[in-house]
C-alpha cells in the first residue's frame, strides 16, 4: 500500500488517520489536500509514500513477509505468536513459584539440620558411601588411564576436574557420558552440604562457551536477515543459557517451544516481539 485516502473532523486527524493506515511516519510521505471541511463537511486528505521512502517501506513488507513464511509453506500468525508468548509468561510464572517453594523448603530443610546438631553429623558421615576422589581415581585407574583430580570448591557445589589424555569417550556426545559419572559420583558421595559435580577437560565451561557463541553468531544471522532460526534440542539448563546470552540484545528475542525432552530455542527479530 504506498497511498491512502483518509478523513477526519479537520486535516490533522485526517492526516494522523491515512498515517496510521499507512503504518508510516510524517517524514517519509507526501500529503495532498483534498477537502480542508467545514461545518458539515469533514476533512479529505490523500497521504502517499514519498520516492525517497518508499524501498524503506517495501524492504520491510519484504521482510516480515519473509518472517511469517514456515520453512514447510505455512505461515506463522499474529495469534500463533501470541499464545506461544502467553504460554512462555505462565511457564516463566511457575518457575518462579516453584523456585520460591524449592526456597522456603531448603530454609525449613536447614532448620531441622540446624536443631538436629550432632546427630546429624553422625547420619551424614553413615551415609557417604565412598570420598569422590576415590572413586574417581579407582574408575580411570582400572580403565587403564592416568588422570589429575582436583577439588575446586565453590559456594554452593564442589566440583571434581579431571584432566589427562584422550578422556574424549568419558565425555561423550553433548556430555551424556560425564553427567552419567557426575551423577554416579554425588550418589557415592551421600548427603553432603554442597553438590558434588564432575568435570573433564573444562568440558561444562566450554560447552557454556560454544553455547554462548552459538547464541551470538544465530542472533546475527536472524538480524541480518529478518528470519527466525530455530536451534537444537536442548536440556532446560541449556536453553537458560541461550536466553541470558541474548536476554539484552535490541536486535532479537528468544522464545522456547516444542515439549521435552524435544525442547528447542528459536531465536526471532525483536521488531515482531509484540506482534
Amino acid at each position: 500500500m504506498k497511498a491512502v485516502e483518509a478523513v477526519g473532523r479537520n486535516i490533522e486527524q485526517a492526516i494522523e488517520n491515512a498515517l496510521f493506515e499507512l503504518k508510516a511516519a510524517r517524514e517519509d510521505v507526501d500529503i495532498k489536500i483534498i477537502s480542508e471541511g467545514g461545518l458539515f463537511r469533514k476533512a479529505k486528505v490523500v497521504v502517499s509514500i514519498s520516492e525517497d521512502a518508499i524501498e524503506k517501506y517495501e524492504k520491510k513488507e519484504e521482510n516480515r513477509a519473509k518472517f511469517l513464511e514456515e520453512e514447510d509453506g505455512l505461515v506463522i500468525s499474529k495469534t500463533e505468536l501470541k499464545k506461544e508468548k502467553e504460554a512462555e509468561k505462565e511457564a516463566k510464572k511457575e518457575e518462579k513459584e516453584k523456585i520460591k517453594e524449592e526456597k522456603k523448603a531448603e530454609k525449613e530443610a536447614e532448620k531441622v539440620r540446624e536443631e538436629e546438631g550432632k546427630e546429624e553429623k553422625k547420619t551424614k558421615r553413615k551415609n557417604k558411601i565412598v570420598e569422590p576422589i576415590e572413586f574417581l581415581t579407582g574408575l580411570f585407574k582400572t580403565a587403564g588411564k592416568e588422570v589429575e583430580i582436583e577439588a575446586i570448591d565453590n559456594d554452593d557445589c564442589v566440583i571434581y576436574s579431571i584432566k589427562g589424555e584422550d578422556l574424549g569417550s568419558y565425555i561423550g556426545y553433548r556430555g551424556e557420558t560425564l553427567f552419567s559419572i557426575s551423577y554416579l559420583t554425588s550418589i557415592l558421595a551421600g548427603k553432603t552440604s554442597k553438590r558434588v559435580l564432575v568435570d573433564i577437560e573444562n568440558y561444562r565451561e566450554k560447552r557454556i562457551e560454544s553455547l554462548r557463541s552459538l547464541a551470538s553468531r544465530m542472533a546475527s544471522k536472524v538480524a541480518k536477515t529478518g528470519r527466525y532460526v530455530k536451534l537444537e534440542p536442548m536440556d532446560p539448563a541449556e536453553r537458560r543459557i541461550i536466553h541470558l546470552a541474548l536476554q539484552d540484545n535490541d536486535k532479537v528475542t528468544t522464545l522456547s517451544k516444542g515439549t521435552e525432552p524435544h525442547r528447542y530455542v528459536m531465536i526471532f527479530p525483536r521488531e515482531y516481539k509484540d506482534q
